[in-house]
């Protein structure tokens, strides 16, 4: 457990692909933590710029602060898992290298991490905002987390019921190291998408919780080639679809042992809907024979690992509304999400 000196509060894990234009915002905003934290450069198989050597740089300007890892390209969730790997910090993060955080609070998490260390329990998860940063957009939407008690130690029976969008993202997340190696957490490799992995999997481990009500992340949106740009999305619709499920398979096979914590259970399966629900748009947003077929698919998969889950699903109103027969109903789902969009500042 954390000692104060030689001792990571945190490990920071930033995996990098062709980032050489946008790196060094991120690692510059994370430095002022110092010897408290070690920040880990994941260079995953970076061909096309100079990554690498800029992950060096910062390694060599830094020591004891920046490690570099070169590894062969294995996509966003082998670099998690490298990092991972290498991390010594009683708490782990992972910061996306076109995103940033706000040095301020960054400082004031630290002082808050080493506090509770310090004291009588064990916080596995430490929670607080984000910011969406969307390129152009003047009013930039904050993701709170209203259900959870602020600036104490609680566990899920003292959270409320999330709201339809207020799910906790890997920008909002802080795990204790230890706590993702014992439920050997592995992200499949060349998968995108796999950030709600590395929230999900974990939470059944979860027993107390923290969270800060501060501005802490900032996730920038806005790049052409961006994961997340809906286009994007679309091109690599299979790999959303693995992973969504992967999160059937995972909350289904738990489904016994969940039930007895029924916030938790209820957060999984809430958290799981809205999976179900971008899966679904996008397909419906493709236009396709084949990917209506897919959604089709989807919802079948759901129905024949659970059918209660699967009904309960179908039968609400994110469910329902992607189910919608014809034309007509594909587009007031579209409709409905792109509500959702607006209300929830997610792409």
């Amino acid at each position: 457990m954390y000692g104060g000196k030689n001792v990571k509060i945190l490990s920071i894990a930033i995996p990098c692909y062709n980032s050489a234009a946008y790196m060094r915002r991120c690692i510059d905003s994370l430095l002022p933590g110092g010897e408290d934290v070690e920040i880990l450069i994941v260079d995953d198989g970076s061909t096309k710029d100079n990554t690498a050597e800029i992950a060096d740089e910062y390694e060599k300007n830094y020591p004891g602060i920046v490690k570099a890892i070169h590894q062969e390209n294995g996509g966003h969730g082998e670099a998690v898992n490298a990092g991972l790997r290498n991390a010594t910090g009683v708490y782990y993060k992972v910061v996306d290298s076109d995103d940033w955080v706000d040095v301020d609070i960054y400082l004031d998490i630290i002082k808050t991490l080493k506090e509770l260390v310090a004291g009588p329990q064990t916080v596995d998860m430490f929670i607080s905002n984000f910011v969406y940063d969307k390129a152009g957009a003047k009013h930039k939407k904050v993701m709170r987390y209203k259900a959870f008690p602020e600036n104490e130690v609680f566990q899920w029976d003292h959270a409320k019921k999330l709201h339809i969008g207020r799910y906790i993202l890997m920008h909002s997340v802080i795990y204790r190291t230890m706590l993702l190696r014992e439920c050997n957490l592995e992200l499949p490799k060349h998968t995108f998408y796999v950030d709600n992995l590395f929230v999900f999997q974990p939470l059944p481990y979860v027993k107390n919780l923290y969270y800060k009500n501060v501005n802490f992340y900032h996730y920038f949106i806005g790049r052409d080639d961006q994961s997340v740009n809906e286009k994007v999305m679309i091109s690599r619709i299979d790999q959303q679809i693995r992973v969504t499920k992967l999160m059937i398979d995972y909350l289904v096979g738990r489904k016994s042992e969940l039930v007895k914590n029924r916030r938790l259970y209820q957060y999984m399966r809430n958290y799981l809907e809205i999976i179900m629900t971008v899966s679904s748009v996008l397909l419906i947003r493709s236009g396709t024979t084949e990917h209506l077929e897919k959604k089709k698919e989807l919802w079948e998969y759901l129905k024949g690992k659970d059918k209660r889950l699967y009904l309960w699903m179908r039968n609400g109103i994110m469910g329902g509304t992607m189910n919608l027969p014809g034309r007509g109903g594909r587009k007031i789902s579209v409709e409905g999400y792109k509500i959702c969009q607006k209300l929830f500042g997610f792409n």
